[in-house]
This record gives C-alpha cells, structure tokens and sequence, in this order.
C-alpha cells in the first residue's frame, strides 16, 4: 500500500461523515418525525389542561423538522467520520490481515455497538413529553457515563484480544474478549442506575416506535460511513498503478 498521511485520510473521513449524516437525515425525517409529532401533540394535549395560553415557540417545528434536524445530523456525521478515519488509521494492520475497506466496515461496525448500541440498550431514547425535566442532568450524566464505559471496555477487550491470539489463535482469543466484554458491561447494567419516567399513560407502541427509529437511524449513518469510507480509504491506501509504457518490453 502506498504511505498516506492521517491528515488524508481524517479528510476523507470527514467526508464520508457528511455522506453519513445525509443517510441519517433522510432515515430520520422519514421514520422519526412523524413519532416526534405525534410525541409533541400529547405533550401540548396535557398542557392545555393547565395552560390557557401557549407561547410561540422561538424556531418553528417546520423548521426544526427540515434545516435544524439536516445541520444536527451533518456535523454530527462530520465529527464522528473525523474520529472514526482516527481509529482507523490506529486499526489498520493491527486488528488483522484486513484490506483497508473491511477495516472501516470493521471500525464502523465497532464504534456503533461502542458508542450507540451498548448504551442505548440500558438508557433507551426517550420522545418528548417522557421524562422529568428535572433530572435532565443525572440522566445526561448517566448516558455519557455508558458511554464512556463502553468505549473503554470495548478497547480493553480488543486489547485482551490481541495479547492472547499469539497463544489461542485469533478465534478463541476473539471468543474469549467478546465473553469478557459482554460480561463486563452485563454488570455495569447491573450497577448503574436505571432510569424509568414513562408515564403510565403513555402509548407503549410510540416509544418502542420512536425508540427503534433513533436506532435505525445510528444504523442508517454507520453503515454509509463505512461503506463510503471504506471505497474512499482503499482508493487512496491501494499501490498506484503503472503507467503502460513501464509495463511494456523494451523493442
């Protein structure tokens, strides 16, 4: 492979990122407004029984559904694409024998049970109109606990991989760092505490709905960063090819 610098390839991270975030974007205006509309009006249905008079809100909901929603998810598919080209340039040739496109499917797929899926299994995405607003803070604070414990335990396992695959082999020693991995984080679910504000009369199928839309939505935005940045790091990373004339046979 030709050498290439990090600097190249955070670039076409951070490009792939923004291809991301748009696949993020359409998945979610698709499948997460409408619940996010729906959350809204029994939130404002409970308040009107307390409020008779309901203030404008400061950005219209039209707008927060099309150009607010659009820039959220396109710097955030930006920065996370920057950190992911920089956990793919640390991964490459080190987790295995991978070309550099199943290393960034590899990466992606990692940094999405890391960083979404492991804490969202224990805090769960909530609509509006579920949770008190007065334990915003411990609940964030809790969130970005998990995460930060999944990522740390997410690179401690793969250290613990890569230390016994000279002695078991990289099936057994994978085997053994998921279990202590899955293990780990089943007792961080054990110990952190759990947060339950749902009202009682709430729709269950709403959240689940809502819930499964952010998921699909974390999916939609890995998966076309890996795919992406995965054609674009190859292309870049793959040896240049030779010009004809130094191919062919002197005459």
């Amino acid at each position: 492979m030709n050498p290439i610098s990090p600097r190249v390839l955070l670039v076409r991270g951070m490009l792939a990122g923004l291809f991301a975030g748009l696949a993020a974007f359409l998945v979610a205006y698709v499948l997460g407004e409408s619940k996010v509309d729906a959350a809204i009006a029994i939130e404002e249905a409970g308040h009107a029984a307390h409020d008779h008079a309901e203030e404008a809100a400061p950005v219209s909901r039209a707008l927060q559904a099309t150009a607010g929603l659009g820039t959220g998810t396109l710097l955030y598919g930006v920065a996370l694409g920057g950190i992911a080209a920089l956990v793919f340039c640390y991964a490459l040739g080190r987790i295995g024998r991978f070309s550099p496109r199943v290393t960034a499917l590899l990466v992606s797929g990692g940094l999405f049970v890391s960083v979404n899926l492991v804490p969202f299994l224990k805090y769960p995405s909530n609509p509006p109109a579920v949770g008190d607003p007065d334990t915003v803070v411990r609940r964030t604070t809790l969130f970005v606990l998990m995460i930060a414990l999944s990522v740390l335990l997410s690179s401690a396992a793969l250290i613990l991989g890569r230390r016994l695959a000279p002695k078991l082999g990289n099936w057994n020693a994978s085997i053994i760092a998921t279990v202590a991995f899955l293990v780990v984080v089943g007792i961080a679910y054990a110990t952190l505490p759990g947060v339950n504000e749902v009202p009682a009369d709430f729709p269950a199928a709403l959240i689940w709905q809502f819930r499964l839309a952010t998921l699909g939505i974390q999916i939609a935005m890995w998966t076309t960063f890996g795919l992406a940045f995965g054609f674009l790091a190859e292309r870049s990373l793959a040896p240049a090819a030779l010009p004809k004339e130094a191919v062919q046979p002197a005459s």
